[in-house]
């Protein structure tokens, strides 16, 4: 069955969605989120406890569920159109 036109628009083969975001770019964007996320998560827990031990593992184990959770949530909005200058067009 050959793909629409709309549907060839909304993720061509070198990987880039409608947004115009390449799905690299989310995974970038995804890591040096969670470097981020991951000092915070080791020195407050650290600030907290005094424990290194648990520190280190709270953040190994929090920061594999949330960067999997991270990256889909911004896979699924990069195909939400609302607020996006085509959307826009498309409404006014």
């Amino acid at each position: 069955m050959a793909k629409s036109k709309s549907s060839r628009k909304a993720s061509n083969s070198k990987g880039k969605s409608h947004s115009g975001e390449f799905w690299k770019r989310s995974v970038v964007k995804a890591i040096t989120y969670r470097i981020i996320i991951i000092i915070l998560d080791f020195s407050v827990i650290y600030l907290l406890t005094g424990k290194i031990e648990l520190a280190l593992g709270f953040m190994v184990v929090s920061n594999i569920y949330t960067t999997i959770a991270y990256f889909l949530h911004e896979r699924l909005w990069a195909k939400v159109k609302w607020g996006t200058p085509a959307y826009m067009k498309r409404s006014a």
